[in-house]
């Protein structure tokens, strides 16, 4: 019968494979080729994943050089710079759209969500697109026309939007001034 963890070992045990299976996943990796590339086997890296073992630190080494990240990556927490976004500090991300993209989410690499404010100017349409994931979208000023599929939406100030993105989408804004919205959704875009 295997050690039961004590409750510290166990939360340690539940971040690490938290961080291990968001890297396996973003690597696009199975639980069999990271058993090749670590040398451990396929189980075990699924227990670990699933809070069910406590790697030692070579088996730890032997994760982080298969995933090509410093070990640290499993035990560090994450620096301040990282989850905190300070709004005189903007960071605009250009997509090649005449809306305006600014990231609210913090930079760590695993993060599962990104949070954008979105500015719109009139007439601007945006390409339909589909994508694994969950969408929201809040509108703070303006509107917005939002096309879910083959239904047609039109969103004002205060009104949202929450979506499975799997579902063809896209915005148009029908108004005469900028529409300002947050978009907060899965997986992270950037």
């Amino acid at each position: 019968m295997p050690p039961r963890l004590k409750l510290t070992d166990q939360a340690a045990s539940l971040s690490i494979g938290a961080a291990l299976k968001a890297r396996r996943k973003r690597m696009d990796l199975t639980l069999t080729e990271l058993a090749e590339k670590s040398g451990l086997s396929a189980p075990f890296i699924s227990q670990v994943e699933r809070g069910q073992a406590a790697p030692s630190i070579v088996s730890l080494m032997g994760l982080a050089e298969a995933l090509g990240v410093d070990i640290n990556y499993f035990v560090s927490v994450p620096k301040p710079n990282q989850i905190v976004r300070r709004g005189d500090e903007p960071e605009y991300i250009d997509v090649g759209l005449p809306a305006r993209y600014t990231r609210l989410s913090g930079k760590h690499e695993e993060r599962k969500l990104e949070a954008l404010l979105i500015e719109v100017p009139p007439g601007a349409t945006s390409p339909t697109a589909s994508r694994e994931g969950e969408g929201f979208w809040y509108v703070l000023d303006g509107e917005i026309e939002v096309t879910l599929g083959k239904e047609t939406f039109s969103l004002r100030s205060g009104d949202s939007a929450h979506f499975d993105q799997r579902h063809p989408y896209s915005m148009r804004n029908t108004g005469t001034v900028d529409t300002r919205m947050l978009w907060v959704g899965t997986p992270a875009l950037f």
